[in-house]
């Protein structure tokens, strides 16, 4: 099994075994057996063992190899071994006498016909690997394509490609047998290879794919279970689960195997538990057994018609067994009083600190926004006093209304005041007076009747100029025109051409 504390680090290498970048006794790889003999030495009169244990495809395939060279190999080591009709390369992953426990637990035995190790992997070796193990994917995704169109019911999980590149392994999952006669050969056309085709189960392919578990860390197939025990539903009425499929079952789409792990200590738990006590009879009537608590060795029972459940001691569901065969039935079943209130905590007189702290950062940009905003209501508030004081409200009518002409009346007074001392200043000048003028509306001012009044101009003051001499053919030609005011003068004409009343 993997070293428990091999957590990756910030760096992406492992912090548990300190090593930088891999295991003291060999890579972090699917499978990986810790050698905890390692550093122990052998007696003089000991020899090693001869048989080295050899991974292959990151740990998803593990074989024996006898060390014929007599050579010293460390775990992690790449070497060369023989191969079908050529020679493959692996990693070291178990040496000493652990592989003797490694045998006996597959039941592989020390006979003459076990491979043999070559030498030690040379970089020939190790570049013609990484050439055929680049061709692996898309041999999988080809190969797949030619099982469909054969119309084979099956699922190709792995392709392993032996490193010489003259044998592929095709691992593959299917429910019923599958006829892959005429497969073989359109594999054998297209790869150039000795192909094989090994059929596994579910939970291998779970292990050969890899994934996270629901509780959190990789899964179990794909790590250091190597060995599948079936698993039924009983595993999980013995620990009182829900049967639920979907929580019950791996990615695998088989029961977890994790069911097994815990099923030995509640079975030997439930041996003190009374086998013949699912139906106790009192007074009362016939309780029914609805669930042991092997916690807290307790027996919940409830009555026909009731939902009240009543936890009994073991001893005491013994005794009403016992009372019930000699014909006897107690008139209560004294349950036992279960406290579900949690003990509380000791006060440490620790302070909460959570709504102390403060970040400098966030306070001046708090500041910042909060100043920002003082002085924008401080700059609105500067302009709304002067247009409140100096000028009136509603002093652009919307929509074509007639603007109130009673908050306009102080404003006309003082225009009406001001307009004789215009006149008699345009007389001295050579102009008209303003009365003879405004008496002859303009043309485009008829020509505007669905257009609302126009803005006041501001006035401009007269020229100081004297009387230019009028062209020939032309009339004499009037200085610069005061400005024009949308509030019209008492019997003036509006824009439609009708009279206006005054104020």
């Amino acid at each position: 099994m993997a070293c428990a504390g091999c957590g990756t680090g910030v760096d992406g290498k492992p912090s548990g075994c300190k090593s930088n970048g891999g295991c003291s006794t060999g890579g972090c790889n699917r499978l990986n057996v810790f050698d905890w003999l390692s550093n122990i030495p052998l007696g003089d009169s000991l020899a090693p063992f001869d048989i080295v244990e050899v991974s292959f495809n990151n740990g998803s395939r593990k074989d024996f190899f006898r060390n014929v060279t007599k050579q010293l190999f460390d775990k992690g080591e790449m070497v060369t071994v023989e191969g079908v009709s050529g020679f493959d390369v692996g990693t070291v992953s178990l040496t000493g006498e652990l592989v003797k426990l490694q045998m006996k637990k597959r039941r592989a035995e020390d006979t003459p016909e076990v491979k043999k190790i070559l030498r030690r992997s040379t970089n020939d070796d190790l570049q013609r690997m990484n050439d055929n193990k680049a061709r692996e994917k898309e041999a999988l995704i080809k190969s797949r394509a030619l099982a469909r169109n054969l119309g084979l019911e099956m699922k190709l999980a792995e392709v392993e490609i032996q490193a010489d590149g003259r044998k592929a392994t095709f691992f593959y999952t299917a429910d019923d047998r599958v006829d892959f006669r005429e497969l073989i050969k359109v594999y054998a056309s297209e790869f150039r290879a000795k192909v094989e085709m090994r059929q596994i189960g579910a939970r291998q392919e779970a292990g050969k794919v890899g994934g996270i578990g629901s509780c959190g860390r990789e899964l179990c197939c794909s790590t250091w279970l190597s060995d599948f025990k079936s698993v039924n539903t009983t595993a999980a009425r013995y620990q009182n689960l829900s049967i639920n499929q979907a929580k019950l079952s791996g990615q695998c789409g088989r029961l977890k195997c994790c069911l097994n792990y815990e099923l030995d200590t509640y079975l030997d738990a439930l041996k003190d538990f009374p086998e013949d006590a699912d139906n106790i009879e009192t007074a009362g009537g016939v309780a029914h057994l609805q669930k042991r608590d092997i916690f807290k060795s307790l027996m919940w029972y409830s009555y026909e018609g009731s939902n009240k459940q009543y936890p009994l001691t073991i001893s005491r569901a013994k005794e009403i067994r016992l009372l019930n065969k000699q014909g006897i039935k107690p008139d209560d079943l004294k349950p036992v009083e279960v406290v579900t209130a949690k003990p509380k905590e000791a006060d440490l007189g620790y302070a909460d600190v959570v709504g102390q702290i403060s970040l400098k950062s966030l306070e001046k940009t708090a500041q910042k926004r909060k100043q920002k905003d003082k002085d924008k209501q401080k700059q609105q508030r500067g302009e709304q006093k002067p247009q409140s004081q100096g000028q009136p409200k509603n002093d652009q009518p919307k929509g074509g209304q007639k603007p109130d002409n009673r908050q306009q009346q102080p404003e006309r007074r003082s225009r009406q005041e001001n307009r004789p001392q215009q006149q008699q200043r345009q007389q001295s000048q050579g102009g008209q007076p303003r009365q003879v003028r405004e008496q002859q509306p303009r043309p485009e001012q008829q020509a505007r009747p669905d257009q609302g009044p126009r803005e006041p101009r501001e006035p401009r003051e007269p020229r100081q100029q004297g009387p230019k001499q009028p062209a020939q053919g032309q009339g004499p030609k009037q200085d610069k025109r005061p400005p024009r005011h949308h509030h019209k003068k008492p019997g003036q004409q509006s824009k439609n051409g009708n009279p206006e009343k005054g104020a």
